[in-house]
């Protein structure tokens, strides 16, 4: 017999974000998001900075999450990311803004290792703004 919900956990080294019994997921997963549904098979997915949905009846919840991990389950999904933020908690202004500055230090020549860095973070913010462009 399949569950009916799914138990989410979203958590990041300095909180926990979301616990609460849901629907469906939606993931950024490394290879392209993901959807979970409850009696999904077991799995463990790499997660890159994006956009989660987390659906329960008719509400709908919009996270920005930064690089992490998933572990799946039939009746269980548990998030482990970087950073995670509700779409609410969001300030898109300064996300927009981050997100120009940091294309603007792309543009500059910078080490192979700094390139990363940079890009990490812009992503990020972009994941950001996206959140909340889609919550609203």
């Amino acid at each position: 017999m399949l569950p009916e919900k799914i138990h989410l956990e979203i958590v990041t080294p300095s909180r926990r974000v979301l616990v609460r019994d849901v629907d469906e997921v939606v993931l950024p997963g490394a290879e392209g998001s993901f959807g979970v549904l409850p009696g999904h098979a077991p799995m463990l997915a790499g997660l890159q900075c994006g956009v989660a949905e987390v659906r329960n009846g008719s509400e709908r919840d919009i996270l920005a999450i930064g690089a992490g991990v998933a572990e799946v389950g039939p009746d269980r999904v548990t998030v482990l990311a970087e950073t995670a933020e509700r779409a609410a908690e969001i300030d898109a202004e300064r996300a927009r803004r981050k997100a120009g500055e940091y294309l603007e230090q792309l543009k500059r020549e910078l080490s192979e290792t700094d390139l990363e860095v940079v890009r990490f973070k812009m992503q990020k913010h972009l994941a950001r703004l996206s959140a909340t462009e889609r919550a609203s």
